[in-house]
């Protein structure tokens, strides 16, 4: 058995919590498949990072709704995630 590629996947999920915890608290967009070929995008806040998963608290008009994503998603790009520095825009940081 390899054990060296169930090591890179590890390093590479705790890379993206990493850069998920350094951005705590900014507005996101979360791209996240729903089906064959199909996605669903929603704008929110990155609210907590927790050990294997991370919650996004999402915009739905005046209302916010929470989301959890695992770090595994995002590394099988099944999330997308879209960092948002300001709130025009200028700057987005793409994590996946």
């Amino acid at each position: 058995m390899d054990y060296s590629i169930e090591v890179i996947s590890v390093n590479q999920m705790m890379l993206i919590k990493n850069k998920l915890e350094e951005n705590l608290g900014k507005k996101v967009i979360v791209k996240a498949e729903v089906g064959r070929k199909k996605y669903t995008t929603k704008e929110g806040i990155l609210k907590s990072v927790y050990s294997s998963i991370f919650l996004v608290d999402i915009q739905n008009g005046d209302d916010f709704s929470a989301s959890t994503f695992t770090y595994s998603d995002v590394l099988t790009q099944t999330v997308k995630i879209i960092i948002l520095d300001d709130v025009k825009n200028n700057d987005i940081k793409k994590i996946s």
